[in-house]
């Protein structure tokens, strides 16, 4: 399909299908980055066209379908990955795209990349080298907090530069948790800079999913696709913005009041009930002989199934206390059962038969050398999103307990197996200390403890060798991206550092699909003529101004899409728009698709903007508006870094 466009000898998207368009161009008027792209799925072609702003059904309908999907992200009416796959199937059904193109995303080298560094970096944890990372970590900072918060941006900044940001938050945090806990820093001083520092450092390399987005963009453009190392120039320099902003201001303006500072105390001393405030919904009722909970195991008594409660303890009339009671634990006349929940749900189980007693603090005996309290965080890929405790069998299945979770900044104790859980969510969880490597075990769910589960450490020498070589590989371009990390992938199976069933579990297969369903977006704007007809709309908009207005134009756009909807999405959506821009204007368009990658790293503002600050949300006691008080500044601090640096590394003009 051609737009037409007033007077202008411009390069226009046109689909090939089959055999029914001929590739023709001349070759001496199509630049050769251009011309060597003329087998791509998307290819330019130059034409003498007339102008026309006139929006057109097909436009009018990608622009209504691409809105639709946004808006149901945006308000979570429906997961994205299901908007995203739902979008690629509406787009081949309004004729915009071919059944072909609308799951081409699924064989893109941006999905294959991304899975690749998935497994590349369940290797490293595999191994050990993560956990490693962390005691090294620990033993550099020491106990100075200013040092210490140095430090965590540092490595978090690093390992971003060679694995997914969500990733490498994950196996950070652990080790972060248990520095604060050493070195009694609150976690509300550490967390937040973590995220900001792991989405820094992930902006410098092409292995973060938006610019590996924006790359396989430009690819299907026609155009040459980024370099492994193009983003430092600009990331690294961000980076530094970063760190240097939380030392000097942004470490002043985190959080220390309310929960955050009670989250931060209690964790210092390795003590969680007071963090979800159990003692405020702690009940002792006793059991006498002839209720009705006589003679029923704990699992079936309906307490937590039909009362909302948890129970911590049982004690026997002999004295013997069962902290974190299992299941199949018989109940006795004359036990008295410490409970946490409502009071009034409480008294509605004691009018079955049992018997309300004075309350007793219990604080310092909910933990013993065999029972733990511990917490754990809903996983960004986790199959328990959308589930209830109860519809997963949680106890059943770990033999823990969920007493408490945490949400939106503060503790919920009632109907906790009731509640449909969240990413995100942070879980108070009780119960025997060896069940919780079963936990840990589970990809579902981040236990915010060091694990005891045995790695496989001979091998972390081979798993640091092959990752070092995949990245030298790739920033060499020996290979292409994708070839060299799926090599280093396969590579860790095959030489023992994890096997197949973990490669597959690593892999957070609702990215993939969001990827996979979004893909197609970016070849409907194009092919329909919405990416041209957009860029005319910011021409007409900014225009008429130096070149620099343009490209601040489109990274202050990047960057405030994707604080409410994904760096994916935005990187998608907005690529096609940016290269149509400059090509109408005459300006390189590697420096505006250059602006889209740096804008969608910029996600310090809010917590839903990337999923690493959804996981630091819960263990930091952070509220919504912290993000914005301390995320606000620094992207405006890393904007101006970006407009200043982008002209001298990639020219606009």
């Amino acid at each position: 399909m051609l737009d037409h466009h007033r007077g202008h000898v411009i390069l226009v998207l046109v689909h090939t299908w089959g055999s029914r368009h001929t590739c023709t161009r001349n070759q001496a008027a199509v630049p050769s980055a251009v011309a060597t792209f003329c087998d791509a799925p998307l290819v330019l072609y130059q034409s003498e066209v007339h102008a026309t702003n006139t929006m057109t059904l097909q436009i009018a309908t990608v622009l209504l379908l691409m809105g639709a999907a946004v808006t149901l992200m945006t308000l979570d009416i429906f997961r994205a990955d299901f908007v995203a796959l739902a979008l690629a199937v509406v787009l081949t059904l309004v004729g915009v795209v071919t059944p072909q193109e609308a799951f081409s995303g699924f064989a893109s080298t941006a999905a294959v990349t991304i899975m690749a560094v998935f497994i590349l970096t369940s290797g490293l944890y595999r191994t050990g080298i993560t956990r490693q990372v962390g005691r090294e970590l620990q033993k550099m900072a020491g106990a100075e907090p200013r040092r210490l918060l140095v430090l965590t941006m540092l490595v978090g900044g690093g390992l971003s530069l060679f694995m997914n940001n969500v990733a490498a938050t994950a196996l950070l945090m652990p080790a972060v948790m248990d520095i604060s806990r050493r070195t009694k820093v609150s976690p509300s001083k550490l967390m937040m800079p973590l995220a900001f520092s792991v989405n820094l450092g992930g902006a410098a390399t092409l292995l973060a999913t938006s610019n590996i987005l924006v790359s396989s963009t430009l690819t299907k453009l026609g155009l040459r696709p980024f370099g492994f190392l193009e983003f430092a120039p600009l990331g690294l320099p961000m980076l530094g913005v970063g760190v240097v902003y939380v030392l000097l201001v942004g470490r002043h303006l985190l959080p220390v009041h309310g929960l955050a500072a009670q989250f931060g105390r209690s964790q210092m001393r390795g003590d969680l009930s007071k963090t979800y405030a159990l003692e405020a919904r702690m009940t002792e009722l006793r059991v006498p002989d002839g209720s009705a909970l006589v003679g029923k195991p704990v699992g079936e008594s309906d307490v937590g199934r039909e009362y909302g409660l948890s129970i911590l303890a049982v004690c026997r009339a002999d004295g013997a206390v069962c902290t974190a009671p299992q299941a199949d634990l018989v109940l006795e006349p004359d036990d008295v059962l410490v409970v946490t929940g409502r009071f009034e749900r409480a008294q509605a189980l004691a009018d079955t038969g049992a018997v309300v007693l004075e309350p007793r603090t219990h604080e310092n005996g909910l933990e013993n050398g065999q029972i733990a309290l511990i917490e754990a965080i809903v996983a960004p890929r986790s199959n328990a999103v959308g589930h209830s405790l109860q519809d997963l069998r949680f106890r059943e299945t770990y033999g823990l307990s969920v007493v408490a979770l945490w949400r939106d900044g503060r503790p919920y104790r009632t109907d906790v197996g009731r509640m449909t859980l969240r990413f995100g969510d942070g879980l108070l969880v009780h119960g025997p200390r060896e069940r919780i490597t079963l936990l840990q075990r589970n990809p579902d769910y981040l236990v915010l403890t060091e694990s005891d589960e045995p790695l496989r450490t001979e091998r972390a020498w081979v798993a640091g060798v092959i990752m070092i070589v995949a990245l030298v590989v790739a920033a060499l371009d020996w290979l292409p991206l994708a070839v060299s990390m799926m090599a280093g992938a396969l590579l860790m199976v095959a030489l023992g550092c994890l096997d197949m069933d973990m490669a597959y579990r690593s892999i957070e297969w609702r990215a993939i699909f969001l990827i996979a369903g979004m893909l197609p977006c970016g070849i409907a704007m194009s092919s329909s003529g919405t990416a041209d007809w957009l860029s005319r709309v910011i021409i007409d908009t900014l225009g008429r101004y130096p070149p620099v207005v343009l490209s601040t134009g489109v990274l202050l756009l990047a960057m405030l899409l994707t604080q409410v909807m994904s760096g994916q999405v935005t990187a998608v959506v907005l690529t096609p728009i940016a290269v149509a821009a400059a090509t109408q204007l005459g300006i390189t368009p590697h420096s505006l698709a250059m602006a889209v990658a740096m804008g969608c790293s910029m996600v310090f503002i809010t917590p839903t903007a990337h999923p690493a600050n959804v996981l630091v949300m819960g263990p930091g006691g952070y509220r919504f508006s912290d993000f914005a008080r301390v995320g606000a500044p620094l992207t405006i601090l890393t904007v101006l870094t970006v407009v200043i640096l982008l002209p001298i590394f990639f020219p606009l003009t």
